[in-house]
Order: structure tokens, then sequence, then C-alpha cells
């Protein structure tokens, strides 16, 4: 298979490509050359910006388009493709989803601008949820059953550079006591880079069409734990904080507590129906080596996750 990527050096990009070069496809990258430029030496490079440059010309049987946002952009590289490649495969998000009261499914309704703007992205991300779903739009409206969107969760693993997941992993290993929020059944959905990587590539060979989302069905926060602990030989200790204790506290969702999520708005936020992907093929390798991946290939980030003396403001309140 012929494969053009957008983007392709770093993390969800950067599995694609592996995952295309282990089966012996062809690779065709066309980035800026500002992320890991010297990645991949053997694979043509066409450097470029997607947002103000032309798209290199050619035939491949797909694109894999991980780096689209706006949807000006999207529709000029869909457009400038439509000739040239079989079918475009777009990653849009989880967030393309309107609610999260439930778990959705690939037919809920997504995400709305309002009277956000469509062409930036605002600082606090606001809008993103809204962009990709515009995004997709776009794709589907110029390659109708050739097209392919893929809605994942929370990406996570080797090279994430958000910081988000690779908390867990890194703050257990640093052993001693650490805030892990209670239910420890309670469930919490992503998805290894490497995993979705794989699975993209297959869809694109098989010739798929449709959306998926594509994240991990169930793993709780005891069996996140768990796998850090056991990987990093650990001698940490959960303390497992009730999450109405955590809100009092003003403890911020999701980042300051990565994966934490509280409140009926955000109850199906690790429910989504995954279904679809299962029967189309995603599979996932042991949580085991997502976390250990994690560990030796990925760094925390200074906006993720609670610092160390917040935390431990936060044990010592906690009434045990």
């Amino acid at each position: 298979m012929k494969l053009l990527v957008l983007g392709g050096t770093q993390f969800l990009g950067r599995a694609v490509v592996e995952a295309a070069l282990a089966r012996g496809d062809e690779v065709t990258l066309f980035n800026r050359g500002k992320t890991n430029p010297d990645l991949f030496p053997a694979v043509e490079k066409v450097r470029g910006d997607r947002a103000v440059d032309s798209i290199p010309s050619g035939r491949w049987d797909a694109v894999v388009d991980t780096s689209g946002y706006l949807p000006r952009v999207v529709r000029a590289s869909a457009e400038a493709l439509r000739d040239s490649v079989e079918r475009y495969l777009f990653v849009s998000s989880i967030s393309a989803y309107a609610s999260f009261s439930e778990g959705p499914h690939e037919e809920s309704k997504r995400a709305e601008l309002g009277d956000m703007p469509i062409d930036e992205m605002l600082p606090g991300y606001e809008n993103y949820g809204p962009l990709k779903a515009l995004c997709e739009d776009v794709v589907t409206e110029l390659y109708d059953r050739r097209a392919l969107i893929v809605r994942p969760g929370l990406i996570v693993g080797p090279y994430d550079p958000t910081g988000r997941f690779t908390y867990w992993p890194h703050r257990v290993a640093r052993g001693g006591e650490f805030i892990a929020p209670a239910p420890a059944h309670g469930q919490v959905q992503f998805v290894d880079a490497r995993d979705l990587g794989t699975w993209i590539v297959d869809l694109c060979e098989r010739g798929e069409s449709g959306a998926f989302n594509a994240t991990h069905p169930s793993i709780s926060w005891g069996e996140l734990v768990d796998s850090c602990l056991r990987v990093s030989s650990s001698d940490g200790r959960p303390v497992w904080v009730e999450p109405e204790f955590l809100a009092e506290q003003g403890v911020g969702q999701w980042m300051e507590l990565p994966l934490w999520l509280h409140g009926r708005d955000s109850a199906g936020m690790f429910r989504a129906d995954v279904s679809r992907a299962l029967a189309g093929g995603l599979t996932f390798r042991p949580l085991d080596d997502t976390v250990r991946g994690t560990l030796e290939l990925a760094e925390t980030t200074d906006d993720a996750g609670l610092k160390p003396e917040r935390e431990r403001e936060l044990l010592e309140a906690w009434p045990r």
C-alpha cells in the first residue's frame, strides 16, 4: 500500500508510520520538518506547511490526516488530494460529540460551534470538539464513501507529549502515598497510540469507510494503579479519595488530576461505545505494556498532574 501521512513524526502520526513500515508499505510524509525531522531517514519527506503550501502531487492508496484542526485547512488538503488518493482517513476525536451525559456512539449528536471562532483554536481549546466535527463534515462531503473518520478517546503511550496519562506511571513510580480518585472500580478509557496506529493502517488497507469511535472499552482505576505499581516495582501506596472531597477542595478535573472527571455532564466520557471498532478489528496490548512504554519513552509535563505540595495538602486534609 502507498500511504501519505500529513504529519507523521509525533505521537500518533509516528505510530501510524511505524506500523505501515513494519508491514512493508510505502510511506510519504508531508510536514513542516519541525518535529523529529531526522526520524524515518529512508522515508520520502516533502516539507511544507499545509495551511499555506501546496500538498505534494502523486498517487496514494490512502492519506492519513493526523494534523487537521481547522476546517479551512482540512478542506484545502482534502480538495487538493481528491483525485490523488483512494481514501481519506481523518483523525477526529471523541470530543467531537455534543454531550457526555451518556456514552456516545457514532450516530450521537456532535458538538456545534455556536459563536466560537471557526478560523482559530481558542486558548482553552473550548472550540476543539466543534472544529473537529466541522473537519469531519468537510472530509465526508468531499469523499463520501471514500471517507474514514476515526474518533479516538485519550491517546496514550510512548512519546505522549501531553503528560495526562503519563502522570500516573511516573507519579506511582516515585513511591510514597499518592492520591487516586475513588472508587477503584470506576471506569476510564484510553487507547495506546501503537494499537491505534496499527488499526488505522489496517482500515486503510481494507478500504473501510464511515465513522469509528476508537478507545479501550473498559479499564478500571484500580487496574491502572495496580499496573503502574507492578511495572515500576514501586512502594507507592494509593489513597483512594472520594470525588466529592476532591471537588470541594477545588481539584481541577482532567489536567490537575489527570483522567479524573466528576459530575453528571461528564459521566459518559469514559463510556464511549466502541463496538463498531471492535468488530472492525481494533485490538489492545496488555495494559502493562502501555504503562512500561510510557515510563520509558514519555515524559511528564508541568501543566499536567498534581504538584507535590498540592498533593501533600490534600492528603493531610483528607479524613482517614
